[in-house]
């Protein structure tokens, strides 16, 4: 069930709370997740989520979620096909739809 485990996953977002932001996500094999902001506000911050759930919707498009320790939500819909990102984050005050795309 767990479609992108082991894989590195780059992305953009263009909507705030984090436009422009460029985005890391390493799924590890052991379940845990390892996200780090690669340019823009916050460049280098990192931090190691205990758990994330992925899942293959069709070739080459996958859902991902994750509940970080900071109480952020995230769950969107990579299209490695068009190289789309869509989705919604959140936290317990605020929620926002995001679009974005991947990164090489």
């Amino acid at each position: 069930m767990d479609s992108l485990r082991g894989a590195t996953v780059r992305w953009m977002f263009v909507e705030p709370p984090v436009a422009g932001m460029k985005f890391e996500h390493t799924f590890r094999e052991d379940g845990t997740l390892v996200w780090r902001v690669l340019e823009g506000p916050g460049k280098g911050a990192s931090r190691e989520e205990k758990l994330y759930a992925t899942m293959k919707i069709a070739d080459g498009v996958h859902a991902v979620s994750y509940l970080a320790a900071s109480g952020h939500t995230l769950s969107v819909v990579v299209d490695f096909n068009t190289g789309r990102v869509v989705g919604f984050g959140s936290d317990n005050k605020e929620w926002h739809p995001l679009t974005g795309t991947l990164l090489d």
